[in-house]
């Protein structure tokens, strides 16, 4: 097997890095200005819990269109390669972003504003569903088993620094304009810095050399790609994809729950300016960013269950502590809470990439890793906010909220417990069942 020597590894690593930030930057984005922006500009009603919800739920569909993402993007991924797949999926996320940005609102088009950012929204799904996969799929690939959790968690580490980078413009856009200047037009410079940033990453993006293992299979296989990947998927590795499923529930959930419903929990029912959740966030997003790759070389030592599990569990008690910890309303508990929540989540983001990418064989690996990645969103991240907003106006409490993230992580735990230990399996064709010596 084939891998990249470490200076080549640290270009292919800051290509997949830089292409996924500007990716989730534009996402997260997204994700934020539902919350405090889309509700008032495209869904005015008189109450704001319901707007929210209305705004929340185009959010949601960007989820629905990922897994179709996740199906398109992984079949030719799997035929044709993964660069040119990950250059596709950049340039989508990117026009998408920058047209909501020039999007005019309801009160200027009514209802046509709202049903041009529901498909925009959808196309940003779409997009965001094959990114996934290709980006640590690229670095794993290239890598060598003994280390491939700390490498290919750096892609992972992309997703909060998009978010970090996305809170912090907002944040900055927030702290020198007035509400109404931010409402009127503030938030669209947000979409609009989209456009550099996905230049940036295509000259990044565009320099990554193709997978080595993934040509090794077609070279064994005569060059022929594999007939109908997504078939294949199904019909060999079908307990992979559910495994894959229950392991993402309570890692989306839980962060879209700390993230983006935060937001709401703190300015409509705290009445807490927007600033401190997004200057929390933003913190959080430092903390998180850190954590990642460490979490990823720690699983390389004690395998991907172990720190996978760690997270799971910590995640599911901290759950009842969190919002204890916001209801204080003091800015630096907030930001302990959101911080420590990340870092738990980082337990799970980070062994993450290493542990999808070793359930699957090669020809099939864009396939099997995104469909259960991505499936997973639509009963996980896709409704959190939705589900917890909507029992923070049924109830008036928080309590529901904890239990809610709590059975997320009962799920996931069952998830791991029934997976093996994938931890330094080669990723050649067919031989995910070979491991280096010391493997658990």
């Amino acid at each position: 097997m084939t891998t990249a020597n470490p200076s080549s590894l640290r270009k292919i690593i800051g290509a997949s890095m830089v292409g996924t930030t500007v990716e989730w930057y534009d996402f997260f984005l997204y994700t934020s200005a539902a919350t405090l922006v889309f509700n008032k500009v495209f869904f005015p009603t008189s109450d704001p819990l319901n707007g929210t919800l209305l705004s929340l739920g185009t959010y949601a569909l960007g989820f629905v269109a990922r897994p179709l993402g996740g199906l398109v993007f992984g079949h030719y991924g799997d035929k044709i390669g993964r660069k040119r797949l990950l250059v596709l999926s950049l340039l989508l996320m990117g026009v998408s972003t920058f047209l909501i940005g020039l999007l005019p609102g309801y009160a200027t088009i009514g209802l046509a504003a709202p049903i041009l950012l529901t498909v925009l929204r959808l196309v940003q799904g779409f997009a965001i569903g094959g990114e996934w996969g290709g980006a640590v799929l690229i670095v794993s690939e290239h890598g060598s088993a003994e280390r491939r959790g700390f490498w290919s968690s750096w892609p992972q580490a992309g997703v909060p620094a998009g978010n970090l980078l996305a809170t912090a413009v907002l944040a900055v856009l927030a702290a020198v304009q007035t509400d109404e200047q931010f409402l009127a037009w503030g938030w669209r410079i947000a979409f609009l810095l989209s456009a550099v940033l996905v230049l940036i990453g295509l000259w990044i993006r565009l320099a990554v050399a193709e997978s080595p293992i993934f040509l090794e299979a077609q070279a064994k296989a005569g060059g022929a790609p594999e007939k109908a990947p997504i078939v294949q998927v199904f019909r060999r590795s079908w307990r992979e994809v559910l495994i894959a499923m229950g392991a993402r529930i309570a890692e989306n959930g839980s962060y879209y729950v700390i993230t983006g419903f935060l937001l709401v929990y703190l300015t409509l029912q705290l009445q807490i300016p927007r600033s401190v959740g997004l200057n929390a966030v933003l913190i959080g997003s430092v903390v998180h960013l850190i954590s990642i790759p460490l979490w990823g070389a720690l699983s390389d030592r004690v395998g991907r269950r172990g720190v996978y599990l760690f997270g799971t569990v910590g995640m599911g008690v901290w759950a009842f502590l969190f919002f204890g910890m916001l209801d204080t309303k003091s800015f630096w508990m907030i930001t302990l809470a959101v911080s420590l929540g990340l870092l738990l989540h980082g337990a799970m983001y980070g062994p993450q990439a290493a542990f999808f990418a070793e359930l699957f064989d090669t020809r099939v690996r864009y396939s099997g890793a995104s469909v259960g990645y991505q499936l997973a969103s639509l009963g996980a991240g896709a409704v959190a906010p939705l589900i917890a907003t909507a029992l923070l106006q049924d109830t008036g409490e928080s309590w529901p909220i904890s239990v809610y993230v709590a059975a997320m992580c009962v799920v996931t735990v069952v998830a791991i417990v029934l997976a093996r230990e994938t931890r330094g399996v080669h990723l050649g064709q067919d031989d995910r069942r070979e491991s280096v010596s010391g493997a658990a």
